[in-house]
């Protein structure tokens, strides 16, 4: 996985009933875009230092930013 600083990661639901998660990336540790990143959380404004699994998604719907 590879990210950059507005990105938007998403992860699905684990089990019935729980919701999707995402966050933004807000800082990425390698110049690659691996992770780990620093994220805040959508549904808490939480920030934190995240190495996403293989359930998570990158989505760059930046569409001509920067």
């Amino acid at each position: 996985m590879r990210a950059k600083i507005g990105d938007r990661i998403l992860i699905g639901g684990h089990r019935v009933g729980q919701p999707d998660r995402d966050c933004e990336v807000l800082e990425v540790r390698h110049p690659n875009g691996e992770p780990p990143y620093v994220v805040r959380w959508g549904d808490t404004g939480h920030e934190d230092l995240f190495f996403p699994g293989p359930d998570a998604a990158v989505s760059s719907d930046r569409a001509g930013a920067g």
